[in-house]
C-alpha cells in the first residue's frame, strides 16, 4: 500500500520561503505522478503543482506560478515543493497525492494515495 509523508510546513513571513517534502513508500516511485494540494478551513482542496513520473513535466496552478516549484528524487523516493516569495493567502494545509497517470491531473479525485498533510501558515 502506498504511503505518503509530508513534513517542512511551519510559520514564515511574507516573502520568505519554505521547502515541504514528501517520502514515498510502498510502490514503485518512477511509475507514478505526484502532485501537492492545499486546503484551508471551509474551503475544497485546491490544486498547486503536479510532477510525471520521470520529472520532465510539470504544472502549476497560475496562483503559483513563478514562486513554487516542484521536483522530484527517484533515488530517495521524495516530492520536494520549493515555495518562494510566500504570501499570506498560501497559507494552508499542504498536503501530497499519488496515482498511476500518464497525463498530470489537477483534480483530488483523480488520486487515489494521500498524505497526512502539513500545515503551512504565512504571517503578513
Amino acid at each position: 500500500q502506498v504511503q505518503l509523508v509530508e513534513s517542512g510546513g511551519g510559520l514564515v513571513q511574507a516573502g520568505g520561503s519554505l521547502r515541504l517534502s514528501c517520502v514515498f513508500s510502498g510502490g514503485i516511485f518512477s511509475s507514478y505522478s505526484m502532485g501537492w494540494f492545499r486546503q484551508t478551513l471551509g474551503k475544497e482542496r485546491e490544486f498547486v503543482a503536479a510532477i510525471n513520473w520521470d520529472g520532465g513535466r510539470t504544472d502549476y496552478a497560475d496562483s503559483v506560478k513563478g514562486r513554487f516549484t516542484i521536483s522530484r528524487d527517484k533515488g530517495k523516493n521524495m516530492v520536494y515543493l520549493q515555495m518562494n516569495s510566500l504570501k499570506p493567502e498560501d497559507t494552508a494545509v499542504y498536503y501530497c497525492a499519488a496515482d498511476v497517470w500518464a497525463s498530470l491531473p489537477k483534480e483530488p479525485h483523480q488520486y487515489r494515495y494521500w498524505g497526512q498533510g502539513t500545515q503551512v501558515t504565512v504571517s503578513s
